[in-house]
């Protein structure tokens, strides 16, 4: 039975007491957003990216490459990942928007960006803590990385335009070019895929499989943490103020994201059940189908309506519910893997 340590034992309190340390930080300093922009280029801020690459890198270092062609070989766990990500999310997370921000238009618009943009980042981290596949998870996140280059622009014109106008609900006109989705694709998975991908292959030719395994791969795995908690910190330093100003905003924004979450959770195990997946195969399917690729629906908020805007205002609190909602999910996660797989080569953890 696979121990957990210390730290991994308490990563919840880990991880909410970095998010009250980001919140106390960007109240006591509220210019620190200004000065953050200081350390950006473009939309992207490059503190944060560089927070986010430091910790897919460990997880990505993990997956053993050879074997992703199997991956692309499961045509039922393939489907129903594309089915989940890129009809049923949009269309969950466009219904809850509508029926709890119907009258504030800018909110709502903000939380079906998020919906549109997949997860292709933090989810390597969650399925990394939930003992999920590394090599269904990189995947399935390559995948979703594909899809969201060519279908993010068409999707956002459909759930932001066209279905508004057709239920008589406020509509907004989206222009986002492929080009930009690629380069928030290359940015926060391209540059961390190939650092895993190159590690790899380096290092076992060289050193060996049993030395990358057993001394490299515990090594680097509290990188994954630390960088996590740093990315929490920054994340919630720069909406600090506006998260104790405007609370009752935060909490209608909330309510709709966190039924989000856990309903997308639940579909997506419950459907890898049905088709007889692994653990380690359905944990993957299920935390990619969750989780959400906040840094371009961040940077989509803010290039077309604008910092001060309340769909940028949606959009950072997405990451920021997203977070807890999805450490959460690891525990439950763990849990089902005791109780619904307990005879799975005995890995199930204690």
């Amino acid at each position: 039975m696979k121990k957990l340590s210390f730290v991994d034992k308490y990563l919840t309190l880990w991880i909410f007491l970095a998010m009250a340390v980001g919140i106390a930080l960007g109240a006591l300093f509220p210019s620190l957003p200004s000065q953050m922009e200081l350390v950006s280029y473009g939309q992207t801020n490059l503190a944060l990216a560089l927070g986010l690459i430091l910790m897919m890198y460990p997880p990505l270092a993990r997956v053993d490459y050879a074997k992703l062609p199997g991956v692309f070989r499961n045509l039922k766990v393939l489907g129903l990942s594309v089915v989940l990500n890129w009809i049923l999310g949009p269309l969950l997370m466009f219904g809850l928007a509508a029926l709890f921000l119907q009258g504030k238009p800018d909110l709502m618009s903000g939380l079906i960006l998020i919906g549109l943009a997949r997860c292709i980042a933090m989810v390597l981290v969650w399925n990394h803590l939930a003992d999920g596949s590394p090599e269904y998870g990189a995947g399935l996140v390559a995948l979703n990385s594909l899809f969201q280059i060519v279908a993010y622009a068409p999707l956002a014109f459909l759930f932001l335009t066209y279905l508004p106008e057709t239920f008589g609900l406020p509509s907004f006109q989206v222009d986002i070019t492929m080009g930009e989705i690629a380069l928030s694709v290359a940015i926060y998975l391209g540059i961390p895929f190939l650092a895993g991908f190159l590690s790899r292959m380096v290092l076992v030719s060289r050193k060996g499989l049993v030395w990358y395994e057993e001394s490299f791969l515990p090594a680097i795995g509290p990188i994954t943490l630390i960088a996590l908690l740093f990315t929490i910190v920054l994340m919630f330093s720069l909406k600090g103020k506006q998260i104790l100003t405007l609370p009752l905003d935060v909490v209608q924004v909330s309510i709709p994201l966190m039924l989000y979450f856990i309903c997308m959770f639940f579909l997506a195990f419950f459907a890898g059940r049905l088709l007889k997946a692994r653990y380690p195969e359905n944990a993957a399917l299920s935390f990619t189908a969750a989780g959400n690729n906040f840094e371009l629906a961040i940077a989509v908020a803010i290039s077309v309506f604008g910092l001060n805007s309340g769909q940028a205002f949606a959009a950072v609190l997405g990451p920021l519910i997203e977070v807890p909602a999805l450490v959460l999910l690891v525990q439950v996660s763990r849990w089902m893997h005791r109780r619904l797989y307990p005879n799975e080569n005995g890995t199930a953890p204690a």
